[in-house]
C-alpha cells in the first residue's frame, strides 16, 4: 500500500499538478512596535533599502532587504501615505494625507530637508523619469506635478475625485489613474497635464490597485467590489476579461519577466495570477498570509516581493521578503 502511495504521488508531481511555488519567503523582518496599517512603498535597488509608509504609525521604516533587517524607524510623519525615492538625489519623498505635506528626506541620515505643503489627503506618489517630475495624488481630486530638481510644485491636473492607484506609460506619454468614488479610470496626458479620456468602473467598483503591461497595452484594476482583477485594453478602454481574486485587494503588481500579477489582498492571501496571453489570465496560486495583510512592494530589480503584515492581537507587525521563483 504505502509503495502505491508514493507510486501514486510520483505520478501525481510528473503530471504538472504539483509546481514549485511562485513566491519563496526568505526573511521575516519584526516591525516590534509599529502600530496600525500600512500604505505604500518605495525601494533604493542599489542600495536593497526598502522605504515603508506606516501610516497608523506616523513613521518611515528603512529596511535591509539583503540582510533581512530594520535599519531604522524614521518618526514625525503626518499619515504617511505614498512614498518616492530618487536614487541621482538620494533623497526620499514622502507624501503625508494627515498635514497635506510632501517631506523631503536626506537618504543617508533620514533627516527633512524640506515641506512642500497644501496637499491635502496627499496619496501616492510616481515617478517620471525623463522629464524628473514627480506626480502626486491629493485632494478632492488632483495629480500635482513637482519638479525634483527645484522641489516646486509646478502644475495640477483636476480630476473628478480622490485618485488612487495610477501608472506612468514610459512610451506612450499617458497617466492611467484609478479614481473610485466617480467608478472611473481617468486618463491623463502628460504634456497638456489634461484628461484626454475616461473609462467607466460600473460592472466592478471599488478600484484601487493598478498595475500596467505597456507592451502588450494591457491595464490590470483590482476591485473590491466584487472582488475582481479586471483587464482593460489601453488602445480602447474596453474590457478584456475579468476573474474572481481574494478579497480586500489593495496592491497589485505586474512581473513582465514571468508574465505574472501578484496580488495582496488583505482577506489574507496573495493572489498570483499567470498571464497566459494578453487577454487571458488564471489563477496560478494562492498565498496565505494574515488577515489585513494587503500591503505589498514588488521589486523587478530584485526580484523580490514584500508584504507588509500589521500588528494584530498579540502578533506584532512585520515585513515578509518573498523571491520569486521561476
Amino acid at each position: 500500500m504505502r509503495s502505491a502511495t508514493v507510486l501514486l504521488l510520483a505520478l501525481w508531481m510528473c503530471s504538472g499538478f504539483a509546481q514549485e511555488a511562485s513566491l519563496k519567503l526568505i526573511h521575516t523582518v519584526p516591525l516590534n512596535g509599529v502600530q496600525g496599517r500600512f500604505d505604500h512603498f518605495a525601494i533604493d535597488a542599489k542600495g536593497q533599502r526598502l522605504f515603508v509608509a506606516a501610516l497608523g504609525n506616523n513613521s518611515l521604516e528603512v529596511i535591509d532587504l539583503a540582510a533581512g533587517k530594520r535599519i531604522q524607524s524614521v518618526p514625525g510623519m503626518s499619515k504617511p501615505t505614498g512614498v518616492l525615492y530618487l536614487p541621482n538625489l538620494n533623497q526620499i519623498l514622502v507624501a503625508n494625507g494627515d498635514d497635506g505635506t510632501l517631506k523631503i528626506l536626506d537618504g543617508a541620515e533620514f533627516k527633512v530637508l524640506k515641506n512642500v505643503t497644501s496637499f491635502d489627503d496627499a496619496d501616492n506618489l510616481r515617478f517620471d523619469s525623463k522629464a524628473k517630475l514627480a506626480w502626486l495624488g491629493y485632494g478632492d481630486g488632483a495629480l500635482g506635478v513637482v519638479d525634483t530638481a527645484t522641489v516646486k510644485q509646478i502644475a495640477n491636473v483636476k480630476l473628478a475625485r480622490h485618485p488612487e492607484s495610477f501608472q506612468l506609460e514610459q512610451i506612450g506619454g499617458r497617466i492611467f489613474v484609478n479614481v473610485p468614488d466617480a467608478k472611473q479610470v481617468a486618463v491623463v496626458n502628460c504634456e497638456k497635464r489634461a484628461v484626454i479620456a475616461t473609462w467607466p468602473m460600473e460592472k466592478f467598483q471599488a478600484n484601487f490597485p493598478m498595475a500596467l503591461d505597456e507592451p502588450n497595452h494591457r491595464l490590470f484594476i483590482g476591485c473590491r467590489k466584487p472582488a475582481r482583477l479586471v483587464v482593460l485594453d489601453t488602445d480602447t478602454g474596453k474590457p478584456v476579461t475579468d476573474l474572481a481574486i481574494s478579497r480586500d485587494i489593495d496592491d497589485l503588481f505586474y512581473d513582465l519577466i514571468r508574465t505574472q500579477l501578484y496580488l495582496s489582498c488583505g482577506e489574507g492571501f496573495i493572489d498570483v495570477i499567470r498571464q497566459r496571453s494578453p487577454d487571458k489570465c488564471e489563477l496560478r496560486e494562492r498565498i496565505p498570509t494574515r488577515p489585513g495583510a494587503r500591503t505589498g512592494f514588488f521589486s523587478t530589480d530584485l526580484n523580490q516581493f514584500c508584504l507588509a503584515v500589521p500588528q494584530r492581537g498579540d502578533q506584532s507587525a512585520e515585513l515578509r521578503i518573498f523571491k520569486a521563483q521561476n
